[in-house]
């Protein structure tokens, strides 16, 4: 039994040496080991500090991840533009002037259409036009506004915002009476505008203004309507003032006449007093009208605040003489290929060439 007893307790202590220096060993192994990934550690700070370093090919798109993808994106971005700053500041005076940034009107075909407004052949047809009348102030402004039949809310209180907007302006609801109807009654009550709103699912979508008594017609697309109470961060009401006209980018000789038509529907003394402007910007072949209240806070700063409404016309044709749907003449006609024709085309190709196919099975 003692001799058991010796023996087993022998190889105890033999296998308590043998773990002892296995653990020695892996100690002195990792050591090696620790260093090494404190020295990687030390050179990725370095690199985090200098700036972020990326195979030649690695690129952004490889990240799977979208966060972290927009995330490097963006730390890219920054390094570039920060190592451009620097490289400029070195170069001084002898640096590259700044790129100019590619827009959607930068990069515009330029319009051959194009006028000087200070060209006799353009000043000759403005004193010869429908509105040379209300530039030489020989007449004033009046305005009828109407809608379609059967109006909805919506559309009613639109115009009746239009009217207090507009000097000299009254609503009269069209019951039933066609235009050709409506226009001659018009001129012998000495107004000048006609001005339709049309309204397509409760929601006003058309605009048509005619000039009276000689024309233009015009026939506009109207969108993203706001009224006043749909509105943030709105003014008050407008007051009972003229208000100044703002036209911007009416460059062309379409242009030109639109703006003439715009301004026209305004008298031609504004009232500073009452601090109010209506703007007309024409961008891209849209027209987007803007009703503000201004105020001087000091010699540089000005405040402004939007009283409404807001819309946004886009021309759909440009008609001689007063409204006539048959018979009318067109100066200008805007032409879109609809969708229904391109997928009527398309399913005419398709089904051309399937019977192609299927005479070539026979």
């Amino acid at each position: 039994m003692d001799s058991t007893k010796v023996t087993t307790s022998e190889s105890v202590s033999k296998k308590k040496g043998k773990t002892k220096k296995l653990k020695q060993k892996i100690k002195t192994d990792e050591a090696p080991v620790q260093e090494m990934e404190q020295a990687e550690i030390e050179v990725t700070e370095n690199k985090s500090e200098s700036g972020a370093c990326f195979p030649p090919t690695f690129s952004v798109s490889e990240i799977k991840n979208k966060q972290r993808r927009h995330a490097m994106f963006l730390k890219l971005k920054e390094e570039k533009r920060k190592k451009k700053k620097k490289e400029r500041k070195a170069l001084g005076d002898q640096a590259p002037p700044k790129e100019v940034p590619k827009t959607i009107e930068n990069q515009r075909i330029y319009d051959e259409t194009t006028v000087n407004p200070e060209d006799e052949e353009v000043a000759f047809d403005e004193g010869t036009d429908e509105f040379s009348a209300y530039f030489n102030r020989l007449t004033n402004p009046k305005v009828l506004i109407t809608t379609s039949d059967r109006p909805r809310g919506r559309t009613v209180r639109f115009c009746e915002q239009l009217a207090t907007m507009i000097p000299h302006a009254h609503v009269y609801y069209r019951r039933g009476l066609a235009l050709k109807r409506v226009i001659p009654q018009c001129i012998s009550r000495g107004f000048t505008y006609l001005m339709v709103i049309n309204e397509d699912r409760k929601v006003p979508n058309g605009l048509v203004l005619c000039h009276l008594p000689d024309g233009p017609t015009a026939h506009f697309k109207v969108s993203s309507v706001r009224l006043r109470k749909e509105m943030k961060r709105r003014g008050k009401d407008p007051t009972e003032h003229v208000p100044e006209v703002i036209l911007n980018n009416f460059t062309t000789r379409l242009g030109h006449s639109i703006g003439r038509m715009f301004a026209a529907l305004f008298p031609h003394d504004p009232q500073f007093v009452g601090r109010q402007v209506a703007t007309f910007h024409n961008q891209r072949d849209f027209i987007f009208f803007r009703f503000h209240r201004y105020i001087f806070k000091n010699e540089k700063k000005v405040g402004i605040q939007e009283l409404g409404p807001r819309f946004t016309l886009k021309l759909r044709s440009l008609q001689k003489g007063t409204f006539d749907s048959k018979f009318g003449e067109y100066e200008w006609v805007h032409k879109v290929r609809s969708k229904s024709k391109i997928s009527l085309m398309i399913y005419c190709l398709y089904f051309f060439k399937s019977s192609y196919r299927w005479r070539n099975l026979c």
